[in-house]
């Protein structure tokens, strides 16, 4: 066939035979040709193999779906749950330098709102403090990395220091610590759209179960601990269903 190589090419320096498609005798040494010959098809056209430099394989962006209660992006950490759940600690440290009654809703308030703001992060019980800031920093994590932190932080704020203000218009008479009504808040808005989808026949691995042992702990609370207000914690859950509907209803990303 035209244009084909021999078998094997002599090298002149040493006489021994070798492959026509190198360009320098292995035994030798000697120079043969300034590039190797062109491996013709049969329609004429030379074989040229380009490299070419194949992209990384990487895993996409899980979908919202994919695992209940988690947002696609994975890797994006929760820093508006970190923050809050900072502040509920050092809330409980705070109250060993400052007195309640001049940070906190313990009686009127005379026009300074702030005190509503103030009051989720403030305990004087250590069990109080471990329960709720627990479940605000697992709920609030799992909600951030479905729907992003702004919604954690108006939960927060609607729940927690919404049902403070609740709970203070009702008796303002009355001391009011903790951070109850934010907890009970976020840890509905993660859990009803988990068991309405549930009762659709939908089926996932979230442990509804500790999550209901984790409620019930949070809405007896105030049976167990002073200051701990029954009406923030009703105001936060009733607020978290009324968002967990709305959450339901949302076209996963």
């Amino acid at each position: 066939m035209a244009g084909t190589p021999d078998l094997f090419v002599v090298c002149k320096s040493c006489g021994s035979e070798v492959s026509p498609y190198i360009t320098e005798c292995p035994y030798c040494g000697q120079r043969l040709r300034k590039r190797a010959p062109k491996i013709e098809r049969e329609d004429g056209e030379a074989r040229v193999k380009e490299t070419r430099k194949l992209p990384r394989p990487t895993l996409g962006p899980l979908r919202t779906g994919e695992i209940p209660g988690i947002r696609g992006d994975e890797l994006r950490r929760p820093y508006a749950t970190i923050v809050l759940t900072a502040l509920g600690v050092a809330g409980f440290l705070l109250l060993f330098l400052v007195d309640r009654v001049s940070v906190a809703v313990s009686g009127p308030i005379d026009n300074e709102f702030w005190r509503y703001a103030t009051t989720p992060f403030l305990y004087t019980n250590g069990w109080a403090q471990v329960a709720c800031v627990t479940a605000i920093a697992l709920y609030g994590w799992l909600l951030e990395r479905r729907h992003g932190p702004v919604l954690v932080v108006v939960l927060f704020a609607l729940s927690g220091i919404g049902g403070v203000a609740v709970a203070n218009l009702v008796d303002d008479q009355s001391a009011v610590l903790g951070g109850n009504g934010a907890a009970l808040g976020l840890l509905a808005a993660w859990a009803v759209p988990l068991v309405l989808a549930r009762r659709r026949g939908e089926e996932d691995e979230a442990d509804l179960l500790g999550t209901a042992v984790i409620a019930a702990v949070l809405v007896l609370l105030p049976l167990a601990v002073y200051y701990t207000s029954y009406l923030a914690g009703f105001t936060g859950l009733l607020v978290g269903a009324l968002a967990g509907l709305l959450l339901a209803r949302l076209k996963p990303r």
